[in-house]
């Protein structure tokens, strides 16, 4: 299908367009003016100089072949010169228009919510490859957290609705006097209860923290401070669970400034998934390295392990694998991803690694190290 080029008042091709004949007007009134008035005048100046200023009738033919020369040079010089400019300003004009219209039209298919839209390279120039490539790199991210909201919305609603139904069946069970409001029936109410609240406290924390509205009260802390907390806390859940937990601390581990309280969250949530994922008689250790300019945390398990093809998602929301981070242990799905969005925050990195199924996983949290610290405080 051939492409038309917009050529309207307001249009790129038709301002081109004017400016080029508006150039060549001026070139061709000054030359006109320089060939028929100064370069005359100055041909007999010259002459007058050269002490032949007598023979006045050799000065007008003289002076009149020059005119005419100049005369006829400048026409065929100007046809020459509007006919090319004409051309090259058609070629331009038509390709760059076509590039415009193009991101016009892409730019309302993503206004319109259609994020697949894209912009070929139109090969004019490296500021419109830059802007197309931009275009493209812009309607990706688009497309991406479209997806991502669409499955956001997918697994909120799946997440809500087992609670949801439990509750409506419990409440209706006790309004016909199928069940009584026992303790039992209290403890159920007031599990499925609790799970609500953890999904809608969980999503606001990974949403704050996603969006950078957090306040971070940043203070240098011993990288062997945030290891014990963290051990210490984990201690109680963990001898429930029959998993030890261990500390592996180095003496030159270092120092990080960080938020006390929201590290010690992502530590946190990091052991219990730990947990929930290591069966009786396993063991979770946590540890604190020195690697160049950053402190290593980590929290490695002997536990289920989790698939390669799954390391890559695991800190997304909601993003479930049977042997990853399933369900039936009672996480809300949003834990690792809260964690990711608090380091991010602190201007670290946070990463999975697993050897397989059935042999374990380490979580290795990377932040910045302000000055080494020679002894273990």
């Amino acid at each position: 299908m051939r492409t038309r080029v917009a050529v309207g008042p307001g249009s790129i091709g038709r301002r081109l367009l004017v400016s080029i004949v508006l150039v060549l007007v001026a070139a061709a009134t000054t030359a006109w003016v320089v060939a028929t008035v100064v370069g005359p005048a100055l041909f007999h100046e010259h002459l007058v100089r050269a002490n032949i200023a007598d023979h006045e009738l050799a000065d007008l033919h003289v002076e009149e072949a020059f005119q005419s020369a100049s005369t006829i040079a400048l026409g065929l010089a100007m046809v020459v010169a509007g006919v090319t400019a004409l051309t090259v300003s058609v070629v331009l004009t038509r390709r760059v228009g076509k590039s415009v219209s193009q991101m016009s039209r892409a730019a309302a298919q993503v206004g319109a919510g259609q994020f697949h839209a894209r912009v070929p390279l139109p090969g004019i120039g490296v500021e419109f490859d830059q802007l197309a490539h931009s275009f493209k790199t812009m309607a990706a991210h688009l497309e991406a957290d479209e997806r991502l909201r669409e499955r956001l919305l997918t697994d909120v609603a799946h997440e809500l609705r087992t609670p949801a139904a439990t509750l409506t069946a419990y409440v209706e069970a006790i309004e016909d006097g199928v069940r009584v409001m026992d303790t039992e029936t209290i403890a159920v109410l007031n599990d499925q209860a609790q799970r609500l609240t953890r999904l809608a406290r969980d999503l606001a924390a990974v949403t704050r923290a996603e969006s950078g509205e957090l306040d971070l009260h940043l203070a240098e802390v011993p990288a062997a401070e945030l290891i014990d907390a963290a051990a210490l806390a984990a201690r109680e859940r963990a001898d429930a669970a029959e998993v030890t937990v261990t500390t592996q601390v180095t003496p030159d581990a270092g120092v990080v400034r960080v938020d006390r309280v929201r590290l010690a969250q992502v530590l946190d949530n990091l052991v219990v998934n730990a947990i929930r994922h290591t069966p009786a008689g396993g063991s979770i250790t946590l540890a604190a390295r020195r690697d160049a300019g950053s402190v290593e945390l980590t929290v490695t398990d002997t536990g289920e392990g989790i698939d390669a093809e799954h390391l890559p998602h695991v800190f997304e929301r909601f993003y479930r694998a049977d042997s990853a981070r399933d369900r039936r242990h009672g996480g809300s799905g949003v834990g690792l991803a809260i964690c990711r969005a608090l380091v991010q925050a602190h201007g670290g990195t946070v990463q999975a690694a697993s050897d397989g199924p059935g042999r374990g996983a380490r979580f290795t949290v990377r932040l910045p190290a302000t000055k080494d610290v020679t002894t273990r405080l």
